[in-house]
């Protein structure tokens, strides 16, 4: 004979072990973070103990809340969003809320049905990348009556947090003039659905300006986010008349491209050529010369977007626009440049 199928525990047995009423234990599996430690521990070892499983579709109904966050994201293939991505898992975890991740492969028609089927799912928040995105989505997002932040850069249209894009690929820019260079080449992410990579060029560009000079169209060269992006812009780059001294790529994962391609063609980082990324990846340490590139603190935003959306779920208003700071990490892949090379530019 099949054996019957054991008796699901309820809330009220939980209760009865732990001490507490249930009141109290429904409030630690929903907002841990408004109970005490001692409370939380001895509520949770009674759950641990009986093996209770709560009803996520019961606590919908009763709390009006699924207690998840949607985060959809350009790509998954990246450390940088990883990294962002998984502070704001441990923070909403900590918080009794789930992560659900989605990424669009910087397309605005899969990211519009992503936000979509996240928003019928009954997600109690938003977390999205960037501020482009299809007219429609930003209507879709208008209409919606729940939380939704933008990352990684600001617009006015929704709360934000992220960085001076701009400002970090200006600060950039600006070692390599200090340092003496002239010509400085730019090796880009696509800017195509992607304000952070337009941003960074910009910033490359007003600094130059600044110092009286310009940034040629031929001296930007356009390339995926990878390692092999950073290759083909080097050599791209590099056939150019007047080839630059230094190059200011729009991630870490291009520059150690750019490096790893400069060490192919018999050209030495930095007395040839400086190179200079943006992210501060672990791999821009462990490489030889290590990598000048400006810091982005991502687990930083990782963990505040997550507390901004517990904030706003219990409806507090949030900051409009939140900037992150940044700074530049000097290695040994940028160098001042000779005064003869100096002198011919």
């Amino acid at each position: 004979m099949l054996k019957a199928m054991k008796q699901r525990i309820t809330i009220e047995e939980v209760a009865r072990l732990a001490g507490f009423s249930t009141a109290t234990v429904s409030r630690v599996l929903s907002r841990p973070d408004l109970v005490r430690n001692q409370t939380r521990e001895q509520v949770m070892a009674a759950v641990t103990q009986l093996d209770y499983q709560p009803d996520a579709a019961a606590r919908a109904l009763a709390s009006g809340r699924t207690h998840t966050v949607g985060c959809v994201i350009p790509t998954l293939d990246h450390a940088i969003f990883a990294r962002s991505t998984q502070a704001m898992q441990t923070t909403l975890a900590q918080a009794g809320y789930q992560l659900l991740v989605a990424s669009h492969e910087y397309d605005p028609v899969t990211e519009f049905e992503l936000v979509r089927a996240l928003q019928q799912r009954g997600v109690d928040a938003l977390v999205l990348v960037g501020t482009d995105h299809a007219p429609r989505l930003w209507k879709a997002l208008s209409a919606w009556r729940k939380p939704t932040l933008l990352t990684w850069s600001c617009d006015p249209r929704l709360p934000s947090l992220g960085f001076d894009n701009e400002g970090a690929a200006q600060m950039a820019a600006s070692h390599l003039l200090e340092l003496g260079h002239r010509y400085i080449g730019v090796i880009s992410g696509l800017t195509a659905h992607n304000d952070r990579a337009r941003s960074r060029i910009d910033g490359v560009r007003k600094s130059l300006t600044q110092a009286g000079m310009s940034l040629p169209a031929n001296f930007i060269t356009e390339q995926a986010f990878s390692l092999e992006g950073g290759r083909l812009g080097l050599q791209q780059l590099m056939r150019l008349r007047h080839k630059p001294t230094a190059i200011f790529c729009g991630n870490d994962l291009l520059a150690v491209g750019a490096m790893l391609e400069a060490e192919r063609m018999g050209l030495d980082v930095p007395s040839d050529l400086s190179i200079c990324g943006i992210d501060n990846l672990e791999i821009s340490e462990a490489i030889n010369p290590g990598l000048t590139t400006v810091s982005l603190p991502t687990q930083d935003l990782g963990r505040i977007a997550a507390q901004y959306m517990l904030s706003a779920i219990s409806g507090e208003i949030i900051a409009a626009k939140s900037l992150l700071p940044f700074e530049l990490v000097v290695r040994g892949s940028s160098t001042r440049l000779p005064r003869q090379k100096r002198i011919l530019a």
